[in-house]
């Protein structure tokens, strides 16, 4: 619950948490894995490990088969150590900052959450140079998930690419009007109903309602399932 910023959120991982999840990087995934709509934010004490630097292109292919081996083991948490070449196979493909790093890695971990309410998936991955994470490991990361979700969603994602979409033509309009379409370009950016609001000189509560029509024209019950849907 001390957790309020970005650093403070780095700091906690990088100090007590250590103990039981020792780890030099952590990446966290959320959003609709089976639209391909999807944010991440990452949480580093390596020079130049940040979530800005992230190339999303080559990132996508890593967190789908993340997920969908989390998913196949039963949303169970789950540890895996370097291959015959001596890497991480996670590393493939990625052609950043973040995939140089995960060279000197020689085990991983990863867990998630399943959020029935929004109807999206969070996953957590950590990335770590010790050459086996035990069983206590996986123990420590089931225990510890709640609170790494909760501190998670207590600081603003920092600045990085937009989300990984894949866009259609913007004449397919789904019948919204002006102003609903102008409510959910704002949405796509990741602003509230308040700024919103403020932005269109309207109450939070109108942009509420527009939301709700929006929903019922695109048959989705949330923001991310409408934004997957439009885009």
């Amino acid at each position: 619950m001390a957790v309020h910023s970005h650093s403070d959120l780095l700091n906690w991982l990088q100090g007590e948490v250590q103990h039981y999840l020792p780890h030099e990087i952590m990446l966290a995934v959320w959003g609709d894995f089976g639209s391909n709509f999807v944010w991440y934010d990452i949480v580093s004490a390596l020079p130049g490990i940040r979530t800005a630097y992230l190339d999303p292109p080559s990132l996508f292919p890593l967190l789908r088969e993340l997920h969908k081996r989390w998913v196949d083991l039963g949303r169970m948490p789950y540890a895996s150590g370097v291959d015959k070449s001596g890497i991480l196979h996670q590393n493939s493909g990625l052609q950043c900052s973040f995939g140089r790093a995960l060279q000197g890695m020689r085990s991983s971990l990863l867990h998630g959450i399943c959020d029935k309410r929004e109807r999206h998936d969070c996953l957590y991955v950590i990335f770590s140079q010790k050459d086996k994470l035990d069983n206590s490991a996986l123990s420590a990361m089931e225990i510890l998930l709640p609170y790494l979700d909760t501190a998670l969603r207590r600081v603003a994602p920092l600045p990085h690419n937009p989300p990984l979409l894949r866009v259609v033509p913007e004449s397919k309009d789904f019948g919204l009007s002006k102003r609903e379409s102008e409510i959910m370009n704002w949405v796509r950016m990741g602003k509230t109903n308040a700024e919103i609001g403020n932005i269109l000189c309207i109450s939070s509560f109108t942009v509420k309602n527009h939301l709700g029509n929006i929903f019922k024209k695109l048959d989705v019950y949330n923001r991310l399932q409408a934004v997957s849907k439009i885009v």
